[in-house]
């Protein structure tokens, strides 16, 4: 690895701020170098020492750390600190309040839809309410190894929720608030939960969703398809404490199975405070989480460590500072950096149930100002949304309080990753762009704050305990510059341990095409200093006129002109190239697309990449098809491209009638 400065690079740098690196965890390119080989040559040294700082009710029995990659070799596996006897939730609520004395330090800022809906909670108050809520879970016949459904939106609960199952020993599966009745049902029967917990309803800007009436659909669907039964559904009143409009919350009276149904606030009523964690193996599980294509398994005592240390370092979190990670906790960022990452340090964090949008575009940046935020983490989508609106709303707030910016989800584009430097963090605070899976359990290929010169557009180097490798197609090793697969040689403690109910598909996907690696299904550049760039999902590559294409590269060249706001690149088949590209792209607020505009873009893409990578067609997207969570859903844009009508389920579409324009536009792609 190159330290940062000593080679020639065309790239600008930008180097750690000095106050930052004062008091740093890691203050320094040569500390972290220092580390990271020892993270890498004596993996049991450096994770025991870490183990230090939590609580085990029995050490691990044999190999701390033991696995095998090579399914060539037998079964993939990995196994850490195995026969040691813990409990996460005593670790990040009980030593906090009882060794760390930290009960009347406030544990979430809870920031509602609304800007008149907020509240503060302790450690202290958090602990209690999970206790109460373990308990119930207990009381219901809850025991260790049961799935506990989860499909709640940001409110408190669902961290009371969460913990009070880890608790007890449970494996929670947190359903994002904004899937489908179908897309319940299948996590609910795949994983057979007997248990669900949920919500009458959430307001999402000025949308108003019955969760309830959503889960009966699911909960029947349930029955319909397996005979499967949930037990119990506790529904908290979420839009009826609001008391908005009794006319309102009258309409959201769904039907209630009095054999299953029960309110929160009724069970929770004269529960105890007080409650016994389940001592658990270090390698029992701790929850499942769906992705794209597998059910994510997670262990307890690998997952605590790893997100303690990440969310410690790469956020070089500090008593006084106060955290905010947009996420929402029903994906894999908010489990690791909303929840047990923060609590695991006894963090201070803002839990936040709205969007960036209402009701005004400065929401976030009024939270930040509200809060006093020092450590803002949020996804490249956010970013590239709120620069349409310019800088005028970011400064209407102020936010000299911000120290660290991080973001999450997908490679950040330089053009996004240089606004929000320089008018959100006012060309003071380091961008960390963080490169992590919902597989990989926290961040793997990552800055740190204080130690990192960045290079807009780079994840820069790996985290502690982590080998990347670039391979190429026949899985030979690439030394130096290079591009292609990405992969990890060695484990870290929170990677995943298998696909939940299917191990042989964990192998399939993860391990059989390249033998003794991890393969990430990303692609990766390194360049002459050591820079790691994730290209993209290799799904993501095209391959045109036999050369391989990184859609993140052309979608970044796109964004650099002066009128793009967002711009998604996919495949069109080609009866020469094979592929050709097929560009999505999104203007800034009151400019207009034009022939000329798509040459100039084409032309800008040509200089940037290359003549290999100009864009066949460009087609103008008022909108893009996006998840709730903004993740762009690239299936339904190739679908477009190709003219193909049968586009499969779109329930997880924001907006289901952004496809509807971008079909009737389709034609006037200019070619």
């Amino acid at each position: 690895m190159v330290i940062p400065g000593t080679t020639p690079t065309d790239e600008k740098l930008f180097n750690p701020p000095g106050e930052l690196q004062k008091d740093a965890h890691i203050p320094d390119f040569e500390s972290y170098l220092r580390l990271y080989k020892k993270s890498i040559e004596e993996p049991e040294e450096f994770w025991k020492e870490v183990a230090e700082d939590f609580f085990w009710k029995s050490p691990p029995k044999g190999e701390f750390l033991k696995y095998n990659f090579d399914v060539t070799k037998g079964n993939v596996n990995v196994k850490f600190m195995e026969g040691a006897k813990t409990n996460i939730c005593y670790n990040i609520l009980d030593r906090n309040v009882n060794e760390k004395n930290r009960g009347e330090k406030v544990a979430y800022y809870w920031e509602g839809n609304s800007p008149s809906h907020s509240c503060s909670i302790t450690y202290n108050q958090l602990l209690k309410q999970v206790c109460k809520f373990a308990n119930v879970l207990k009381n219901m016949g809850v025991k260790k190894g049961d799935r506990v459904a989860i499909y709640l939106p940001m409110i408190p609960e669902l961290v009371y929720s969460m913990l009070a199952c880890a608790r007890v020993g449970a494996v929670h599966s947190t359903v994002f608030a904004g899937f489908s009745s179908e897309s319940l049902c299948e996590r609910i029967l795949d994983s057979q939960c007997s248990f669900l917990i949920t919500a009458d309803g959430v307001y999402r800007g000025d949308k108003l969703i019955n969760l309830k009436q959503i889960s009966d659909e699911a909960l029947e669907k349930c029955i319909e398809k397996e005979n499967f039964i949930v037990k119990n559904c506790i529904i908290v009143r979420h839009i009826g404490e609001q008391k908005n409009n009794a006319n309102v919350y009258n309409s959201f009276q769904t039907p209630w199975n009095a054999d299953t149904n029960v309110w929160w606030d009724d069970v929770m009523k004269n529960s105890s405070e007080e409650c016994e964690p389940e001592w658990v193996d270090a390698e029992d599980p701790l929850f499942i989480l769906y992705t794209s294509g597998s059910t994510v398994l997670h262990t307890v005592a690998g997952y605590l460590l790893y997100t303690a240390l990440t969310f410690k370092y790469v956020f070089d979190y500090h008593p006084d500072d106060v955290y905010w990670c947009t996420a929402d906790i029903g994906w894999i960022t908010g489990h690791s950096y909303i929840i047990y990452g923060p609590l695991a340090n006894g963090a201070t964090s803002v839990l936040f149930e709205g969007v960036p949008v209402y009701p005004h575009v400065g929401r976030f940046w009024e939270i930040i100002e509200k809060y006093s935020v020092s450590k803002f983490y949020t996804a490249p989508t956010a970013i590239r949304l709120l620069m349409k609106y310019g800088q005028e709303p970011v400064k209407k707030f102020n936010l000299g309080s911000l120290k660290i910016l991080g973001t999450v989800g997908e490679p950040i584009n330089p053009e996004a990753w240089l606004w929000y430097y320089n008018v959100v963090g006012e060309k003071r605070c380091p961008v960390l762009d963080t490169f992590w899976q919902t597989e990989t359990g926290g961040h793997v290929i990552t800055p740190l704050p204080a130690a990192t010169p960045l290079k807009p557009g780079s994840a820069t180097f790996p985290f502690f305990g982590v080998l990347p490798s670039i391979l190429n197609e026949h899985g030979e090793e690439l030394e130096g510059e290079a591009e292609g697969y990405l992969v990890f040689k060695q484990p870290w403690p929170a990677i995943m341990r298998t696909v939940y109910g299917n191990h042989e598909r964990f192998e399939n996907t993860y391990f059989k095409k390249f033998p003794g690696f991890y393969v990430t299904g990303d692609g990766c550049r390194r360049d002459k200093d050591g820079y790691y760039w994730i290209t993209g999902r290799i799904d993501d590559m095209l391959n045109v006129s036999g050369h391989l294409l990184s859609t993140a590269e052309v979608e970044s060249a796109l964004t650099e002109h002066p009128v793009v706001a967002e711009a998604a690149v996919v495949s069109r088949p080609h009866a020469v190239k094979g592929e050709c590209l097929y560009c999505f792209v999104t203007l800034k607020n009151g400019r207009e697309f034009s022939h000329s505009l798509a040459e100039e873009l084409k032309k800008q893409v040509r200089e940037k990449i290359g003549p290999i990578a100009t864009p066949d067609f460009i087609q103008n997207a008022p909108a893009l098809p996006k998840t709730r969570s903004g993740k762009i859903m690239r299936r339904v844009l190739r679908q477009i491209a190709r003219s193909e009508k049968d586009l499969g389920d779109l329930s997880t579409l924001a907006d289901p009638k952004v496809v509807e324009v971008l079909f009737s536009q389709r034609w006037e792609a200019t070619a």
